[in-house]
């Protein structure tokens, strides 16, 4: 391995495991305490300042210049980077929606594997699902369609099997102890009908059954309330909450992406609620699970309250199971890059690091919707990656390249990537690969759309 990878290498490592900072705070007995912790860190900061300027990494320093500024006048969490939630993998765009795989079946004639009626092997993870049965015509609130395998198509909000933990996309292995992976259907249906009132089915998914469950995802302006000793009142700063449950918050919509957070909190396990202590509308707050703090916000309309609401009490009871496709990639990683079976396209890309405005060069592999980052091509495992699931790829002209390879998530929120090859040709070899690789993925309400007007052979339960 050359110096230069070896110190890529080593660099990327140091950004990936940031170090914990607990949460420190200016004493409320004494101004003047506050102001000469302020000052510390004020000192703190500018040197690690030196230090990055002289070659260090200014992601590895422990106190932002928000941080200095912040109205808590306190150091924050940044245990967690915001890019880097899986080994390296910025998975946003796949969190925050339902896409299910299709593979090779791009022909209109053909449906996502998820929605086909061809009988497939099962290989996947199973779970037993226990549902109690409720009142009317369709006592457990779901829906079944298909033969060999049978397949969960819907399943009702707020039902039992909701309650459950029955999910769309999931495969009837056994129903009251009995394999119905070769049974037809209404015999499936008749053997969970005749029944006790505690139906019991084994359940199972695979990367080409089972959609992916989104995540919270919220961002917009709120005011946050200052607590400090020296700053007090309301700001206007702009909140992100991550799929991972973590609340980010920045001074402008515009540091998102370019500037570390003001702060970031742990929204699991904590207290979300509408608040009316204040006296101010629209007010809600949020108390962390550790800590003794009380975080208040305030939103311009009762509508935008409710939205924040809704995301964040998701993030308080979040969804622990890996979508399958999750689980294999973080396999791969620990792959070499060559052991990856039948990858679509490889070879080396420069990826542009906006921060440093410097073009990082990778070993790529390209594999159904995930492009694998490694250091070289002998390098295990791998830095981390893209989930490229609606992304739209182009080819376009930046800076002083002719030819660059421009990655465009399907909503502005979301971050767009530029990646370079060594030349024109295999730019256009890598667009072609990427295409195909991000059409092997489907949103879930365009496939069952795509899908409606197929006989169905279907059974509500």
């Amino acid at each position: 391995m050359s110096a230069y990878n070896s110190d890529l290498k080593s660099e990327m490592n140091k950004n990936r495991k940031l170090p914990v900072l607990k949460d420190t705070r200016a004493s409320d007995s004494s101004q003047e305490e506050a102001i000469d912790q302020w000052a510390r860190r004020r000192k703190q900061f500018k040197d690690s300042k030196k230090c990055s300027s002289t070659g260090g990494s200014s992601i590895n320093s422990t106190i932002t210049e928000g941080s200095m500024n912040s109205e808590d006048a306190r150091s924050v969490d940044l245990g967690l980077h915001s890019e880097n939630d899986d080994r390296g993998f910025y998975t946003e765009n796949f969190h925050s929606a339902a896409w299910v795989f299709r593979g090779d079946d791009v022909s209109p004639d053909n449906s996502p594997r998820c929605l086909s009626k061809r009988p497939r092997p099962v290989a996947i993870r199973e779970r037993t699902v226990k549902i109690a049965k409720g009142t009317g015509n369709y006592p457990w609130g779901f829906r079944i369609q298909f033969s060999k395998p049978i397949l969960v198509t819907e399943v009702d909000t707020n039902s039992a099997a909701e309650e459950a933990g029955l999910q769309v996309g999931d495969i009837l292995i056994a129903v009251n102890g009995t394999d119905v992976t070769s049974m037809p259907h209404s015999e499936a249906a008749n053997l969970a009908r005749k029944g006790p009132d505690i139906l019991t089915m084994v359940v199972g998914s695979d990367i080409s059954r089972y959609p992916n469950t989104p995540r919270p995802t919220c961002r917009g302006y709120l005011h946050k309330r200052t607590q400090s000793a020296i700053l007090k009142g309301w700001r206007k700063r702009w909140f992100v909450l991550k799929h991972n449950g973590y609340l980010h918050y920045y001074k402008h919509k515009k540091d998102e992406g370019k500037c570390r957070p003001l702060g970031v909190t742990k929204l699991e396990g904590a207290e979300i609620g509408v608040d009316t202590s204040l006296g101010k509308p629209f007010v809600f707050k949020c108390i962390p699970q550790s800590g003794n703090r009380i975080f208040y916000f305030c939103a311009t309309s009762n509508q935008e309250m409710k939205r924040w609401l809704e995301a964040m009490e998701k993030a308080v009871h979040p969804v622990h199971q890996n979508h399958v496709w999750v689980d294999v990639t973080l396999h791969n990683t620990a792959l070499p890059p060559l052991a990856i079976k039948n990858p679509e396209c490889l070879g080396l890309l420069h990826q542009l690091d906006r921060s440093k405005d410097a073009w990082i060069q990778h070993y790529c592999i390209l594999k159904d919707g995930c492009l694998y980052f490694y250091a070289t091509l002998r390098s295990t495992p791998a830095q981390g990656g893209l989930y490229l699931q609606g992304y739209i790829v182009s080819e376009q002209t930046l800076g002083s390249k002719r030819s660059v390879i421009e990655l465009k998530p399907p909503s502005e929120e979301f971050k767009t990537f530029y990646l370079c090859a060594e030349n024109v040709n295999e730019n256009k070899r890598w667009i072609t690969a990427l295409k195909a690789s991000i059409n092997k993925w489907l949103p879930l309400h365009q496939a069952i759309q795509d899908f409606m007007n197929r006989p169905l052979e279907e059974t509500r339960m």
